[in-house]
């Protein structure tokens, strides 16, 4: 059984019945649910996840002071930690993993504040291009269970995603390096014999590449370890994962350099077809520097279109 099975299990064999006859005054005002951090709110976790943080446990969300008092919310965590401490044949943690509690009552402003570095969840644009990824999704992965109020589910939904000149922004950056490591500079390092800075740049084009994939899906890139996973649920990275992969795993004398270079430019057509796709970058051109230049050029707001074109990486 997955985290987020095993919270709403939990959840309504004890969560909502203690809320429902205790709590009954607060219901219009909270959510609950599984977010934040973890490999079970994105839906990766397995066996071996098991070895840290993972227990039956959901988080209560309220909303500020002036609707939920500091004396309600004191109550809900006593009533919270007396809940059973096993359920299913697994433990509740005694203590709070290394960077705080998962579960349990989270006022809705300490949460986006945690995840986002805004307790109302609004971003500037500075903070749209310094927020990293794997924070915007852990403050919209999850899954919440109910939100009477409204307010959590809002804000989570005002960050689904990047505004589109942030997200054109980001792609042209990703795009010129893909470019100039994979399309370029591979071959220049083989030619003059580095075969480990040609493997660096092989990872440089793969790792552009990879977040190139994610902003043409409209997905937030997750923590490197779930990278590759992530990219297995994306139909439209069906055929980009296993050369990716390739091109990261493989070496780069005689046959196997030549047939990164096949590799790379595979990966760089469907990169430019998804461009196409979209209706974004340089419809004539196989160069990913002018696909770069295109896509940075159809940016609508002209102080994100005059920054550097690497701005955003």
């Amino acid at each position: 059984m997955q985290g987020i099975e095993l919270s709403r299990k939990y959840f309504e064999e004890y969560g909502r019945p203690l809320l429902e006859k205790d709590f009954g005054h607060l219901l219009p005002f909270i959510a609950v649910g599984l977010a934040g951090s973890g490999s079970e709110c994105l839906g990766y976790d397995d066996e071996v996840s098991r070895d840290h943080d993972f227990e039956p446990g959901f988080c209560i969300f309220l909303p500020g002071e002036e609707t939920v008092s500091r004396r309600d919310a004191f109550l809900l965590e006593k009533a919270y930690a007396k809940l059973p401490k096993e359920f299913m044949g697994i433990k509740r943690e005694r203590l709070a993993p290394v960077g705080g509690a998962r579960h349990g009552v989270i006022r809705i402003s300490d949460f986006f504040e945690k995840t986002v570095g805004s307790r109302d969840g609004s971003l500037t644009l500075g903070k749209w291009f310094s927020v990293p990824e794997q924070s915007l999704l852990e403050a919209t992965s999850g899954e919440i269970f109910f939100d009477n109020y409204g307010l959590l589910t809002g804000i989570r939904e005002s960050l689904s995603f990047f505004p589109r000149d942030v997200m054109l922004k980001k792609l042209a950056g990703r795009l010129l390096l893909m470019g100039q490591s994979g399309q370029y500079n591979y071959q220049r390092c083989i030619d003059h014999g580095e075969t480990g800075a040609a493997q660096l740049a092989a990872f440089e084009f793969a790792d552009s590449a990879v977040s190139a994939a994610f902003l043409l899906a409209g997905r937030y890139r997750p923590y490197y370890k779930w990278t590759f996973r992530a990219l297995r649920d994306i139909p439209s990275c069906a055929l980009l994962e296993p050369i990716i992969e390739n091109i990261i795993t493989t070496g780069n004398a005689g046959d196997d350099a030549a047939r990164k270079r096949s590799e790379i430019e595979a990966v760089s057509g469907l990169v430019i077809k998804s461009l196409k796709e979209h209706g974004i970058g340089d419809e004539s051109s196989t160069s990913l520097e002018a696909q770069s230049y295109a896509v940075n050029g159809a940016i609508s707001d002209s102080s994100i279109r005059n920054l550097h074109v690497l701005a955003a990486v």
